[in-house]
């Protein structure tokens, strides 16, 4: 394993998916700050996010803080008082945070805490969608291209300077699923590609231009209602972005109509199957 002593933030798959990454990559973080456990499903139960359990199975010591308030920026501050998994990691000063869809606002001087400061891997061409959901916003836009940033983080919205980068073609049947797999696998390894520059500080970073700057916005359960009979590309768009969850619907007779596969052609959104509500799937037609 490679020596870097480094903290990694991060909660759904996304980042369990981008830990895997670095493992095979040689480097393992330090320690693990993820979110806590939360009710999930129908039945609301409790349930660990996946990065925790990745955590558990490597043998990672791990932190579920509500919040990054002082008293837990105060005691991350000092290694040499955190329990470890191995000695070896009690060396001091933190080098580096990695942060991967951690999902909460992170404080200025818990970014500043390590040596060579706080990184994070963003799935858009900063500063173009920066926020919650460029992947989705991607596909809702209707982009032939997108691509993976790393940034070194300040403390304003996805506005450090960019440290590499790197352009993907969106495929027309690209979905949020198929597309984020892979950024991801793309962003692991441009992430493990630049370490050791990082960790000899011989990459210096490009800054943003802020009047290329746009946002996205937190997706909702309501974005996801389509008129069947509108637009194609943008009922396709809708669909692509918004699959698996939050998904597309329409009402008919005042109940949801889900729609669980579709497909894009002639300019034409073909609706294949459907779930009514409370019912089970079905052919459309």
């Amino acid at each position: 394993m490679n020596k870097l002593n480094f903290v990694f933030l991060g909660t759904p798959d996304v980042a369990e998916k981008t830990l895997e990454i670095l493992k095979s990559n040689g480097y393992l973080p330090s320690i693990i700050i993820t979110s806590p456990d939360k009710p999930q499903g129908r039945k609301m139960i409790i349930t660990p996010p996946p990065v925790k359990i990745w955590a558990e199975k490597n043998n990672i010591p791990y932190f579920q803080p509500e919040k990054i308030d002082e008293e837990f920026i105060k005691s991350i501050s000092v290694p040499e008082a955190l329990p470890m998994a191995n000695s070896s990691h009690r060396q001091g000063l933190w080098q580096l945070f990695v942060v991967v869809a951690y999902g909460k606002i992170l404080p200025e001087n818990f970014i500043k805490i390590p040596k060579l400061g706080t990184i994070n891997i963003h799935y858009s061409l900063l500063p173009k969608y920066r926020g919650a959901s460029p992947v989705e916003t991607a596909l809702l836009n209707g982009d032939e291209e997108t691509g993976i940033s790393i940034q070194q983080m300040e403390f304003k919205l996805d506005s450090g300077p960019i440290l590499i980068e790197e352009k993907i073609k969106i495929d027309i049947n690209d979905t949020k699923d198929t597309l984020r797999n892979k950024l991801i696998k793309i962003g692991g390894e441009l992430l493990c590609k630049i370490l050791p520059d990082i960790i000899e500080e011989k990459i210096q970073g490009k800054i943003q231009n802020e009047n290329d700057a746009t946002f996205c916005k937190k997706i909702k359960k309501e974005h996801g209602e389509i008129d069947p009979n509108g637009n194609g590309k943008e009922n396709w768009n809708k669909y692509r972005a918004y699959y698996g969850w939050p998904g597309v619907y329409f009402f008919k007779d005042g109940k949801r109509i889900k729609i669980t596969k579709a497909r894009y052609e002639d300019n034409k959104f073909i609706i294949e199957k459907i779930i009514k509500e409370g019912g089970k799937e079905t052919n459309y037609k």
